[in-house]
């Protein structure tokens, strides 16, 4: 079984120091999908509805939470992110979101990304939840990293 890294022998949180490792390529992308009914879906992409393009709102909503990802999880380091793209979707039953994260550093993009998709999802619910309460935010995971020591993933 793997050691956990932000755990100190002590069983103590810690930051874990990147210092040491060397600045590679880095790149993540992580999905997330909002259910809702059809109607709440046609508003969705009219881009009608009272609150605004629903779709242009919570890509941006995105971009900006991954930019914020080290104040919200606290033991994640601050990175210079060299690129973020978080696109919506509609798909059936819903609205697909996906965010594609880039750095160069000692430490990975995965929690941007996944911060993002989290974000654009909550986003869409808020422009939507008075069309529809009930819609269901699931399915928020990462599929895909490369670079660094542990080397590529893809999810199935």
């Amino acid at each position: 079984m793997s050691k956990l890294t932000h755990i100190d022998d002590q069983g103590r949180a810690r930051m874990v120091d990147v210092s040491g490792k060397p600045e590679t390529a880095r790149e993540a992308v992580a999905t997330g999908f909002v259910r809702m009914s059809p109607e709440t879906l046609a508003l969705a992409v009219s881009g009608t509805g009272r609150k605004g393009d629903v779709r242009a709102v919570a890509e941006i909503a995105g971009v900006m939470a991954a930019k914020q990802t080290s104040n919200l999880i606290p033991l994640c380091h601050p990175l210079a992110l060299s690129k973020v793209v978080v696109e919506v979707e509609a798909g059936e039953g819903g609205l697909a979101v996906t965010a594609r994260v880039k750095t160069t550093g000692p430490t990975g993009v995965e929690m941007e990304a996944l911060t993002a998709v989290s974000v654009a999802c909550l986003t869409i619910y808020d422009m939507l939840k008075a069309a529809e309460k009930g819609m269901v935010i699931e399915a928020v995971r990462l599929i895909e990293k490369t670079g660094g020591k542990s080397g590529d993933w893809t999810g199935d």
